[in-house]
């Protein structure tokens, strides 16, 4: 059996009842992804020829965001089909079987369990071979709700006994199915079709092949490991919140591993760009150091020595080697990405929006936003200031509350202040417009007109202090 002749079934058809949500349980959100789209990434590890994908519950909203997947990576086959009612699992594999050819090596997967590694499920196709049923499970300390591994004395597999149809001795048993099998789809395929509903919730469960199989002759094998995230699956809000602690600590440890210092893994996230689906990958250069509570979406890089403060939210992002982002600091590139050059200081409080570039030692400071604009070397803006279109030349000093009044209305334009300006508090710079080199920009003037280099400027209305004036007092009750 070669990896060419794997088909995948994902089970995804349930509602989800104790998410107490309108979406589908296999769309609630882990590191950023929906569920399923973690599962299906299991697939495309897989060289998966086909991927069937069961739906039920939010048919049209699970189908749409699996075929946003698939067309963005275009890994396998998509199908789809639908398990209407609801009878099982058994009944769920049986709507997905003429979907199949007979050469393929099935492995069933359920969308609700999104943290299953590759190399486990290789292990497991691995153990079916394309002749035995292939069983994953898991020993678990506190069984309860799981399938049961019955085993004879000899210890081969025998059945799988469902908890609400198991007795006391069976309910006693540690080992427990894991919900993911691979098997032949034509000895699948028979089984399925032998199902009956006669048990505890009148429904054809999937786990009945395991004794058909042992009544054929067919060898039974469990693939039993021993790491219980790996079949743990979403029915609440309560676990996806542990899955998503554990995804996290996961990552976090990988960091620790290439020698990131984080304040404390407990506190770190790194997630996948719900708005495009760009998966959330972290690459961080020697002695970096991140301090709690920090988030991190889509690519980010991260240069040697940086140090990111406490709660920074930073996604789609080039972070250069000595670079500080002090806390509470938003930077967000989207598609166009941010660059922060090496040495500078950004925030506390500072928010970088797509094609923000700072060079080499530029500040940034807090409450000041920048947005398609590039602060060339040494430049800074400390406070509460807004630079957007705007070309910023060498160390340019711009004034608190400053801004560049970038739109009209319709369209954008375009700032440009050359190399050694300073801008004074309160100027609104009136785009299209250039500050000649060297020039200063009096505080609270309106800038219309280009500037010739080395010169003030000054615009704004004279000041007047009115001497007879007296100011209104509160008549006596």
């Amino acid at each position: 059996m070669t990896a060419a002749m794997l088909d995948v079934i994902v089970m995804a058809a349930g509602k989800g009842t104790r998410m107490k949500s309108r979406i589908p349980k296999v769309l609630q959100r882990l590191a950023g992804r929906p569920l399923l789209h973690h599962v299906l990434d299991q697939a495309a590890s897989l060289l998966a020829r086909r991927v069937v994908v069961i739906t039920g519950h939010g048919a049209p909203e699970v189908e749409a965001a699996c075929a946003g997947w698939v067309s963005a990576t275009g890994q396998f086959d998509l199908k789809f089909a639908l398990q209407q009612p609801q009878l099982g699992t058994g009944h769920a594999v049986r709507q997905a079987l003429p979907l199949l050819a007979d050469d393929a090596l099935v492995l069933v997967l359920s969308g609700d369990v999104p943290l299953t590694r590759a190399e486990t499920l290789r292990a497991l196709v691995q153990a079916c071979g394309g002749e035995r049923l292939a069983l994953l499970t898991v020993r678990l300390a506190d069984p309860g709700g799981y399938g049961r591994i019955v085993r004879a004395a000899d210890g081969r597999v025998e059945r799988i006994v469902e908890h609400k149809d198991a007795s006391a001795a069976e309910r006693a048993i540690d080992e427990v199915y894991g919900g993911i099998m691979a098997v032949p789809a034509r000895l699948l395929r028979g089984w399925v079709a032998r199902l009956a509903n006669d048990n505890a919730q009148h429904e054809y469960y999937l786990t009945d092949v395991v004794a058909m199989a042992v009544a054929d002759g067919v060898p039974v094998v469990a693939h039993c490991i021993d790491d219980a995230l790996q079949v743990a699956g979403v029915n609440s809000p309560a676990q996806l919140a542990s899955l998503e602690r554990a995804c996290q600590l996961h990552q976090a440890q990988a960091l620790m591993e290439q020698g990131v210092r984080l304040m404390d893994p407990a506190r770190f996230d790194l997630r996948d760009d719900e708005r495009s689906g760009a998966p959330g990958v972290l690459r961080c250069g020697q002695d970096v150091e991140i301090d709690v509570g920090c988030i991190f979406t889509g690519a980010v890089e991260i240069g040697e020595g940086a140090r990111i403060g406490a709660y920074c939210c930073i996604a789609h992002a080039v972070i250069a080697a000595g670079a500080v982002i002090q806390p509470y600091t938003h930077i967000d590139g989207e598609a166009r990405g941010v660059q922060v050059g090496e040495g500078a200081r950004v925030g506390p409080f500072a928010r970088l929006r797509p094609g923000a570039e700072l060079g080499r030692d530029v500040h940034v400071g807090n409450f000041v936003e920048v947005k398609n604009s590039r602060l060339a070397d040494g430049a800074k803006a400390n406070h509460l200031a807004y630079l957007g279109d705007a070309t910023v030349g060498e160390r340019v000093n711009y004034g608190a509350g400053s801004i560049t009044a970038n739109y009209d209305g319709v369209n954008k334009h375009r700032t440009v202040i050359e190399h050694d300006v300073h801008v004074g508090s309160n100027c609104v710079l009136v785009a299209p417009v250039t500050i000649g080199a060297g020039g200063v920009v009096g505080a609270g003037s309106v800038v219309t007109q280009d500037t010739p280099p080395g010169v003030l400027t000054l615009g704004r209305g004279r000041q007047v202090s009115k001497t007879e004036w007296h100011r209104p007092a509160k008549k006596a009750p």
